[in-house]
């Protein structure tokens, strides 16, 4: 009997052939392989073929594990901004379809007959253009202030400066210079009283981006006087005299414009989370309804006392034109106000200009009135 020779791998089994002629496991080559049993498990016999790849779990390489999880890199919180998204930014803080409200430097001027003289438009074109830098000084320096605030509002997030598209830095900077620069330019090239108005304004309204719009009644009054000296900065301006009818009208009519605004807002927001205004917590609607009733009722009166008592004088108007264009006018202008009432009684009297021009009956009357209003003026 052939002694077999130990296996050189300590008993695992060997792929070759032995060296006697046997089988490995010392049996003749005649004789039937018995069964084997199952490899436990910690013992792994290696593959003599390559497994199908559909059907064997793919080896977790470095590489695939990239593709299966791609790496995650934290995003900046505000990426660094472009040259010219940063002035286009600037330019929609400064709030372009609010300059509308800055035509009212001619108000005075057009009101004394005093519109369409050479001086008279190159001054008002200066004025205009100072006010309007004034005012965008003021929307940048509030956005900055209010930067991290607007990040937190459902709207006002999308804000440039908010948004991270306009630096906080950036929008402090350029607002301070606009208003230093309009300031100098007012005390260089207008009369004393116009740098002093402008003054007045930059430093009332960044009061108000401060702390007045937190206080009751006087952040309506804040708003209102800068209706107010947008209208009388034309007059003072080219020297003329600012009539009492004037300035009552076109304060208290400023004033239903802005109340009607807030009574809109606020019953928008009512049995709402939360309001676009802190202060707007503090009204009531019905009170707010009060304020814009009153100063729509004394604006009328102002005009009718204008136009049947003339220029701010207690002496009775001469008719001088083919028709009393003046006493006419009143017509035009109470239907004025009352068309306006409509959309501050339904609480959708938003910002004025967007009224006036997104109703058309609205336009309408309000050209009508200027046309009677200029023949008044110029006495046809």
């Amino acid at each position: 009997m052939t002694e077999t020779v130990p296996h050189p791998n300590n008993g695992r089994p060997n792929s070759g052939h032995s060296d006697s002629g046997t089988r490995s496991d010392g049996a003749p080559p005649n004789t039937p392989t018995p069964p084997t049993t199952p490899t436990p498990s910690h013992t792994s016999a290696p593959p003599t073929t390559p497994t199908p790849s559909h059907t064997s779990a793919p080896p977790t390489t470095p590489a695939l594990l990239g593709q299966r999880t791609p790496p995650r890199h934290p995003a900046p919180p505000h990426p660094h901004p472009r040259p010219h998204s940063v002035l286009h930014g600037l330019l929609k803080t400064a709030r372009p379809k609010q300059w509308v409200k800055n035509l009212l430097v001619v108000a005075a001027p057009a009101a004394a007959g005093q519109l369409f003289t050479r001086h008279a438009l190159s001054q008002l074109a200066l004025v205009f253009a100072l006010f309007t830098a004034c005012a965008a000084a003021v929307y940048l320096i509030n956005d900055a202030r209010d930067a991290e605030a607007d990040r937190a509002h459902p709207t006002k997030r999308h804000r440039p400066v908010a948004a991270g598209q306009v630096p906080v830095p950036v929008a402090y900077g350029v607002g301070g210079v606009l208003a230093v620069l309009a300031l100098a330019l007012a005390g260089w090239l207008t009369p004393p009283l116009v740098p002093a108005l402008l003054t007045a304004y930059v430093g009332m309204q960044l009061a108000y981006c401060v702390s007045l719009k937190h206080v009751l009644v006087v952040d309506l009054v804040v708003v209102t006087t800068g209706f107010l000296m947008r209208a009388m900065v034309g007059g003072l301006a080219l020297g003329i005299p600012l009539s009492r009818w004037f300035l009552i009208t076109t304060g208290f009519g400023a004033l239903f414009m802005v109340a009607a605004k807030r009574y809109s807002e606020a019953v928008q927001m009512e049995g709402t989370a939360g309001a676009t205004r802190a202060l707007l917590t503090e009204y009531t609607t019905g009170y707010l309804r009060f304020v814009w009733q009153l100063a729509a009722g004394v604006a009328v009166l102002g005009y009718c006392l204008w136009a049947l008592e003339g220029d701010g004088t207690h002496a009775v108007p001469t008719a001088t034109g083919l028709l009393p264009w003046r006493q006419l006018s009143v017509v035009a202008f109470i239907l004025a106000v009352l068309r306006y009432a409509v959309f501050a009684d339904r609480g959708t009297a938003g910002e004025p200009e967007e009224v006036v021009l997104g109703d058309r009956a609205l336009a309408v009357i309000g050209l009508v009135w200027l046309g009677m209003y200029g023949l008044a003026v110029a006495h046809w």
